[in-house]
């Protein structure tokens, strides 16, 4: 059995699917993939169900009836690999902002170095973004600090996607009792493990902004980020 999954969720990904799922399995490193997809009306779907018949023992796909938010996409597949024998779980965007050669740095902060949760950061070697807008950079960069302050951990990059988790980290978090759908979601599984005292490091990586394919970033779900931070502080002190 593989020993490593990444979970790409994926809505209207049509146009970088293949191109994902093929700069994965080109990696030194044999990963198992599976694809969270929100029923998406492009065909982002059958386009994995068609890529299965090449990749039959490598390449998953669980569709959901309809889209129903980035953190309950990821709690879906994270239930499904804990299902099976992985030891090692990935997040990875499907639109190449988060380079596939990454994979393998993530992974050996896990496997050799020790830490329980590696985050591929933007932010802990100065701002490492190409294709934003300042403005853009301004408000993820002003949210990590934020964040940072409101929760007392020590990450740079609080709002990071692009993420490896060891098994015990998952199997240790109650999935019924997270409650945020959007990047805030990020933030809240990165701090149930810090309140956990897993060992959680950071890794530098270049986040590339996508090319092709529309963003799902929000109002709402920076709304939600802002201030749901402070009611997720506000809760931890009388539950731990």
């Amino acid at each position: 059995m593989q020993d490593a999954v990444v979970i790409i969720p994926t809505y209207n990904e049509i146009e970088n699917i293949e191109a994902i799922i093929e700069a994965v399995f080109s990696q030194e490193k044999a990963f198992h993939i599976l694809v969270v997809d929100d029923n998406s009306p492009d065909g982002t779907a059958d386009k994995v169900k068609e890529l299965q018949q090449k990749y039959p023992e490598s390449l998953f796909l669980s569709v959901r009836h309809q889209k129903s938010g980035l953190g309950t996409a990821y709690i879906h597949g994270f239930k499904w690999c804990l299902e099976r024998d992985y030891q090692y779980v990935f997040e990875m965007d499907a639109d190449f902002s988060h380079n596939p050669k990454d994979l393998i740095k993530l992974y050996n902060a896990c496997h050799e170095n020790g830490a329980a949760l590696s985050i591929g950061s933007r932010y802990v070697k100065g701002v490492n973004v190409v294709n934003w807008p300042l403005s853009r950079i301004i408000l993820s960069y002003g949210a990590s600090i934020y964040v940072r302050i409101i929760t007392g951990m020590r990450i740079k990059d609080t709002t990071a996607g692009f993420i490896c988790y060891q098994r015990s980290v998952l199997e240790s978090i109650h999935f019924d009792d997270i409650k945020f759908i959007g990047y805030a979601f990020q933030i809240e599984m990165k701090f149930k493990a810090y309140l956990k005292k897993f060992k959680i490091v950071e890794v530098p990586v270049i986040f590339t902004d996508r090319t092709k394919g529309e963003s799902k970033l929000s109002s709402s779900i920076i709304s939600e980020a802002i201030f749901g931070v402070i009611s997720m502080k506000f809760k931890s002190l009388f539950n731990t």
